[in-house]
């Protein structure tokens, strides 16, 4: 609900202060003092859009504010969503400049306008005439009926059904398409796989080949030298070994003269047995290599296969061709998990569905319980606010898709003349019609909905008396579970006020602006007297005010 809401430099607004009641707050005031001008700028804290046009004076930049009472619209998930500081008391104002540049802020955290529209319209309910409002809205309608079905627990474990069931369709044609896809390139993937897989890779083979390629190639020139070397070491009359073998016997007399010799000795013995290992190991080289071009050919071949691989995967190493097979092997799997998927939500969502039938089916149910009902409440308050003719029904037809409130396709009708046909709210009622069917529709569901702020400007144009009267009782009872406030010209209206403000012009020197006080009692009496017989007021309109607030 709006606690206050303090203007300055708009229109013919300096500065205006208003504190609103909870319950039900009276505006009047002269022809042109200004109220729609509130209304108006009440518009900026909504969203609307202005310009240079609404500065009172020229230099000064416009400030609009109004605090709000949030806590009872559990709205901390759309100020979480919109990254936005949430307090139970939350301000919300409208700056425009000199220059005619416009600002808008939620506890001080600059917002875009869309975003100022959202949030407006779960804190005030505006109705003027020849406004479109919300009772327009199937939506709103189909939570009217709800609230009086008492339908809130079906609802939400239909809602949370159908979030889930709207997620797993989400997931189900997500996979669909990229099964789509797939199939597209199954077989490409699985002929790249296959020839991977038929050349049975693996890993360092390529190294290993080429270096046997280049042995087979250079087979007869290891063999002459590698053996000639083995020859040399170990095989040759006077061989390098035999040689060694001389000097080690020669010195091994001398050991006994020398105190180094003994080491030196055995480093020779260890060298000369190294020696005869490497001239063995040259030998067993030499005698194993030889030129086969059989295996030159099938190494040649098996490169070949191999270095078409690698050209053709642009890489540069078999492990890489082993890493391209095993993506390609998950990737195919991948495809058969996706249908093992969709085979599953499949049946998840045929679950959903059931489920979503079931609780659609009680929500249609307990709405067709209770439209006899509220459409006869309806044509009764409709009749007290002299629409005797007027009729609203409420029509419910079954759809066989899942909507997000139920499986109903629900709307309110209307015709405002006997003989009329009924139709859409939208396209056959009036301004004023339209006001006082809203307010006779929310003030049935006063007590079973949430509703925000309800402003009605003037919804009173054109009734007088027992009408105005009756609007005033509904107002009044209306007031009693939700904040309302009224601009209006009946005294019938005004008598029921909880707070009553009268709007004034002022004029100062050569400027006049508007401003706004709390009257008290007997002030109440004299601008209700007034309001019915005109200024200066005679003793029986004091007197008939009187009996309108109920005070000797």
């Amino acid at each position: 609900m709006i606690r206050s809401l303090s203007i300055k430099n708009y229109a013919i607004i300096e500065q205006l202060d208003i504190n609103f009641a909870d319950s039900l707050t009276i505006i009047t005031g002269e022809t042109g003092a200004g109220k729609s001008i509130m209304l108006g700028a009440l518009g900026l804290i909504m969203g609307k859009r202005a310009d240079t046009k609404v500065l009172y004076q020229q230099d000064k930049k416009c400030v609009v504010e109004a605090i709000f009472d949030v806590a009872p619209y559990d709205l901390q998930d759309f100020f979480e969503a919109n990254d936005l500081d949430y307090e139970a008391e939350t301000c919300i104002r409208r700056e425009i400049s000199t220059s005619g540049k416009a600002r808008a802020f939620v506890n001080d955290t600059p917002v875009r306008l869309d975003i100022l529209k959202q949030l407006s319209t779960k804190l005030i309910d505006l109705h003027q005439q020849f406004d479109t409002h919300d009772i327009h809205d199937t939506n709103f309608q189909i939570r009217v009926i709800d609230a009086i079905a008492n339908n809130k627990k079906i609802l939400q474990k239909y809602t949370q059904t159908y979030l889930e069931y709207t997620q797993s369709k989400r997931q189900l044609a997500k996979l669909v398409k990229q099964t789509q896809e797939a199939n597209k390139e199954t077989d490409y993937l699985n002929f790249q796989l296959e020839e991977l897989l038929e050349a049975e890779l693996q890993e360092g083979e390529i190294e290993e080949l080429e270096m046997e390629q280049k042995t087979l190639q250079n087979a007869e020139e290891i063999t002459r030298v590698v053996g000639g070397a083995a020859m040399h070491i170990s095989e040759n009359e006077n061989c390098i070994t035999d040689q060694m073998a001389d000097l080690s016997n020669s010195i091994v007399r001398l050991v006994d003269y020398h105190p180094k010799l003994s080491q030196l000795l055995a480093s020779f013995d260890s060298m000369q047995l190294e020696l005869q290992e490497i001239g063995s190991d040259l030998q067993v080289i030499a005698e194993e290599t030889e030129h086969d071009e059989e295996r030159i050919q099938e190494v040649e071949e098996r490169l070949t296969i191999l270095y078409k691989l690698l050209t053709k995967h642009s890489v540069q190493t078999d492990k890489e061709l082993l890493e391209i097979q095993e993506d390609l092997q998950e990737r195919l799997n991948g495809f058969e998990d996706i249908t093992y998927q969709i085979d599953q939500l499949q049946k998840q969502i045929a679950k959903q569905e059931t489920t979503l039938t079931t609780y659609g089916g009680q929500l249609s149910a307990n709405r067709q319980k209770v439209t006899d009902k509220f459409q006869k409440a309806v044509q009764k308050l409709l009749t007290q606010l002299s629409m005797p003719h007027a009729r609203m029904t409420v029509e419910i037809k079954p759809i066989k898709e899942f909507l997000p409130t139920g499986t109903d396709d629900l709307r309110f009708l209307f015709a405002a003349n006997k003989g009329s046909r009924l139709e859409e709210i939208k396209g056959v009622a009036s301004g004023g019609e339209m006001s006082r069917l809203a307010l006779c529709i929310k003030s049935l569901v006063a007590t079973a909905m949430t509703l925000p702020t309800l402003i009605f400007d003037e919804i009173d144009s054109g009734v007088s008396g027992e009408v105005a009267l009756q609007m005033g009782f509904i107002l009044k009872e209306l007031s009693a579970e939700h904040q309302v406030i009224s601009i209006t010209h009946s005294p019938q209206i005004a008598a029921k006020a909880t707070t009553h403000y009268f709007v004034h012009k002022k004029i100062t020197g050569n400027k006049t602006f508007t401003s706004i006080r709390e009257l008290n009692l007997e002030e109440r009496v004299l601008e209700i007297a007034q309001m019915l017989s005109g200024n200066p007021p005679s003793e029986f309109a004091k007197q008939n005010a009187r009996d309108l607030l109920g005070v000797v």
